[in-house]
């Protein structure tokens, strides 16, 4: 079991904080299992097992459990008034009108809650107007590739397991399944139950297999600038006639259960967002091999991918960065201020073209904040005029 030990780092700076500890993030990510992680801490501290209170409202023997009432009394009953205890509730969006309990849990001196969801839904509308100010949201991610090596302490060759970790998927369960076929087959199914559990059943979209081709179409375009016009045009111009209106819809959807994260631009030098002109990552390459084979291979955007979701876990802003007619492919905004990202596979043509090409957006840039290029080259430590050049890989795994 692989630690996790940044989230984990999260619930114990928060524990009897009085706040509802609220972990999202797509589904198979790892939150039951950072559950177990933070129980058993819990329990090297002192906690006794009558003081965890754990439902998995996903396990067959809560299945019946449909109302916040009935979820609420279930736990009341184990509640021992003279002790601190521990709730702690999975895939809680199951129950109806959950945040009542939860509210009502919340409101108990000796009760610290701790939910997981698998979809952006479940701090929007009436959670989070009842809940407002009082929960803290921890987004968790699948393995970074930080993470992922740490599973493989006797291999050293850190470029081969770049290659598996984006071909095999970040998904933690992955690592226990040994044949490409096994892998595929359990991406496949994540694949579907989010589609058809987490999508379809709650919005209830009639066409699936429209779903399953925007999807498709959004994984082989990571990292491109869309808009919903585009998709839609491009779509109904290889015979898969839809509106605007539907991806939209579509896309809205798809965020909000974590397959794809949405980023949009930002004007540099004019401090202001832009309205037009997003792009979209995908939250698993493997997930992406998967569905789209081998064939798609775009190892820059792939790379591209790798790095927005790392920026993502390191608690950043993100942004498109608009420099004139050039861009910038992050602008990462943090407690410190600003800094500025180029992602390259490599830079090492012989006539210099791609490194100028790539320098070319950060050195239009004025201001002093710091500028990194990332690329797969294994160069020295390198500063082109204060942009400095770094080995992708060494950059993940600090």
């Amino acid at each position: 079991m692989i630690a996790r030990q940044e989230y984990l780092n999260h619930l114990i700076n928060f524990r009897h904080k009085q706040l509802i500890k609220v972990i999202t993030g797509i589904r198979r990510c790892g939150k039951s299992t950072l559950f177990e992680l933070y129980q058993d801490y819990l329990k090297s501290n002192g906690v006794t097992n009558d003081q965890i209170i754990h439902i998995n409202l996903e396990d067959g023997e809560f299945a019946e459990m449909e109302t916040s009432k009935q979820l609420y009394n279930y736990i009341k009953e184990r509640l021992l008034p003279d002790k601190q205890m521990y709730v702690f509730l999975d895939e809680v969006q199951r129950v109806d009108e959950f945040q009542k309990a939860v509210d009502s849990l919340y409101v108990k001196k000796n009760c610290d809650v701790y939910i997981t969801g698998s979809n952006a839904h479940l701090l929007s509308g009436e959670l989070a107007t009842l809940l407002s100010g009082r929960y803290v949201e921890i987004k968790m991610l699948p393995l970074s590739f930080k993470e992922y090596v740490s599973a493989f302490p006797n291999d050293s060759n850190v470029d081969r397991l770049y290659m598996d970790y984006i071909q095999n998927s970040s998904f933690p369960y992955a690592l226990a399944l040994e044949r490409a076929k096994d892998r595929r087959l359990y991406l496949q199914g994540i694949f579907d139950t989010i589609v058809l559990k987490d999508i379809v059943a709650r919005r209830r979209f009639p066409d699936v297999a429209m779903l399953q081709s925007v999807v498709r179409f959004m994984f082989h375009n990571i990292g491109n600038l869309n808009s919903t016009k585009k998709i839609a045009d491009t779509m109904t111009g290889v015979g898969r006639k839809i509106s605007v209106h539907t991806v939209e819809s579509y896309l809205t959807a798809l965020t909000e259960s974590f397959i794809l994260y949405k980023i949009s631009r930002y004007d540099i030098k004019g401090k202001q967002h832009l309205k037009t002109g997003d792009k979209y990552y995908a939250a698993d390459i493997g997930l992406r091999y998967a569905l789209l084979g081998t064939t798609h291979a775009d190892m820059g955007h792939i790379l591209e991918n790798i790095v927005f979701l790392e920026l993502l876990r390191r608690g950043y802003a993100l942004y498109i960065g608009k420099v004139g007619q050039t861009e910038v492919d992050f602008v990462a905004i943090g407690d410190e201020g600003e800094e500025y990202y180029q992602v390259a596979y490599t830079v090492l043509d012989t006539d210099g073209r791609t490194l100028k090409r790539e320098l070319a957006p950060l050195q239009a840039i004025n201001d002093h904040n710091p500028k990194f290029l990332l690329t797969m080259d294994h160069t020295p430590l390198t500063s082109h005029n204060g942009i400095k050049q770094v080995n992708v890989l060494d950059w993940l795994l600090r």
